[in-house]
């Protein structure tokens, strides 16, 4: 497509920030969502600029959704919306089920899932009008190793986020939007609590290491190309082996 716009929400840190930075690179003006560090994402739009290609950056809450309506307001605003990087996540309740309150839970389980649903919601519209688009969901390799010990209601919401993205593909063929998802492993990214968590996790990784961001970035390029175009409900699992 020209004049690629691609809304990145969490695109300030980790793997959100590598994949503003690659998309800039492959043509596409990106829309940076963050919710505490703008700092950090006027930084990772800077980066984009360079390229050549237009940044804007915007605080977005995604389990909110005036937020995310003001979100594809401003975007629209800002150039025709082809695309949609359902990025942004929280893993804040970290442990066994039985040692984790409720409300930790509760907030995790609305970014890693309702947000990716009002993001992909909202973002209908403006690529209908647009003649089609895609969008393009990060699971997590949890979502089948189910995240014993860690965060099973984590894996649970990426196993959510992987049958929402064969059932929106569905929904939305006619409208020529592709849905698909990228599934992670561990990845060297703030993400976890743990910052040596890629590390420790390492030697039950097969290919003996963590991912790094620009590993996951490349496959959501590839499925935001025109080189996927005949791709849509599927998901590529980048885990090292996992």
């Amino acid at each position: 497509m020209a004049g690629k716009l691609t809304v990145v929400t969490g695109g300030s840190r980790g793997i959100g920030a590598a994949v503003s930075r690659r998309l800039a690179t492959e043509g596409h003006d990106v829309v940076i969502t963050y919710l505490r560090n703008r700092d950090a994402a006027e930084e990772v739009a800077s980066d984009v600029r360079r390229t050549g290609q237009r940044a804007l950056v915007l605080q977005t809450d995604t389990t909110e959704e005036h937020s995310v309506v003001e979100l594809f307001d401003r975007a629209q605003a800002f150039g025709t919306l082809t695309g949609l990087v359902n990025n942004a996540g929280s893993a804040s309740a970290v442990g066994s089920l039985e040692g984790n309150g409720l409300k930790e839970i509760g907030r995790d389980l609305e970014v890693n899932l309702l947000g990716v649903i009002a993001c992909s919601k909202y973002a209908i519209g403006p690529m209908g009008r647009a003649g089609g688009g895609s969008i393009v969901n990060i699971s997590s390799a949890a979502a089948t190793l189910g995240g014993a010990g860690t965060y099973v209601h984590y894996a649970a919401a990426k196993a959510a986020v992987e049958a929402l993205t064969v059932g929106l593909s569905r929904e939305l063929a006619g409208k020529n939007i592709r849905v698909n998802a990228v599934a992670p492993g561990t990845v060297w990214t703030d993400f976890h609590q743990d910052r040596d968590r890629p590390a420790k996790v390492a030697a039950t990784i097969p290919m003996g290491r963590a991912g790094k961001p620009g590993e996951i970035a490349g496959a959501v390029a590839w499925l935001l190309s025109d080189d996927a175009g005949y791709a849509t409900g599927t998901t590529i699992r980048v885990a090292g082996g996992l």
